[in-house]
């Protein structure tokens, strides 16, 4: 009973000492007591609140391994805190932190290459790192672009070639901002993030006024437009997935979505292979 009542006043105390906006959330009304509250400690986890609920509460909950870490990440919780709340959930140490794999492994490379279809991998701070030819074809070449300038958040967010729709502009950045979010909440390392988020808050008004906002988005999936000379518009609809074994890579995969836009990217990449 003492582990329990002792993870609870723990739990309390740890949600008690953020505010909203230290996890990008909008600041709101006044409120009663200070802290994040439990159903939004539970969102920017990924748990039901009613899950997380019972569990500051000490019930006989028991959460896996990677729910314990993103409630840590979530709540800010430094390497001793971490190894308390496993010892109080779990009565073990955590496991050993995995350190972000940042270098694009040669069978992820060998299967971009492979694809008739534009792919790239970027790292937990969106920095991509690996890309196919098709990709340099129809956004832009990150070879020619040194690591420090291949932050895809960045790029998209303040390049002019996106703000030609200022409509468009905005829902895409509110869509990016609400991952971004996203990603931070579950970091290891919130300095990289924290050094993006104040550069963006310098430059554009929009990010700002995004972060603000209270959405949150945990997928990475829509529909994009590239306009090709000679070729045309092509239409792709991305998503990305882990790549296995690479902590903190993400593979992003760019597929045609319709039969035009098929053809016009076969014909993109027979001008590629020439």
């Amino acid at each position: 009973m003492a582990h329990r009542e002792e993870l609870t006043r723990f739990l309390k105390s740890a949600r008690a000492r953020l505010s909203p906006t230290d996890v990008g959330l909008p600041p709101g009304e006044r409120r009663r007591t200070r802290g994040l509250r439990r159903e939004e400690v539970a969102t920017l986890a990924g748990m039901s609140v009613t899950w997380y609920t019972w569990f500051e509460q000490g019930r006989d909950v028991q959460l896996s391994v990677p729910m314990i870490e993103r409630l840590g990440r979530t709540l800010r919780l430094d390497g001793n805190e971490r190894e308390f709340l496993f010892a109080l959930a779990q009565h073990r140490p955590p496991p050993l932190e995995t350190q972000i794999d940042e270098e694009i492994r040669p069978a992820t490379q060998h299967l971009m290459d492979s694809l008739s279809i534009p792919a790239l991998v970027i790292v937990e701070d969106w920095t991509v790192i690996g890309w196919n030819t098709l990709v340099a074809r129809a956004f832009r070449d990150y070879g020619t672009m040194p690591r420090t300038e291949r932050n895809l958040f960045r790029i998209l967010m303040l390049s002019d070639r996106y703000r030609e729709d200022p409509v468009h502009f905005r829902e895409m950045a509110q869509r990016l901002t609400a991952r971004f979010k996203w990603d931070y909440s579950r970091t290891s390392k919130p300095e990289i993030f924290d050094a993006i988020i104040a550069e963006m808050l310098e430059q554009s008004e929009v990010f700002a006024e995004c972060w603000q906002e209270a959405e949150i988005l945990a997928h990475f999936e829509h529909v994009n437009k590239a306009t090709m000379p000679g070729v045309g518009d092509i239409g792709f609809r991305h998503t990305s997935y882990a790549v296995e074994g690479a902590p903190g890579q993400r593979l992003i995969l760019f597929a045609p979505i319709d039969a035009i836009s098929a053809e016009r990217l076969a014909e993109l990449a027979k001008r590629v292979t020439a």
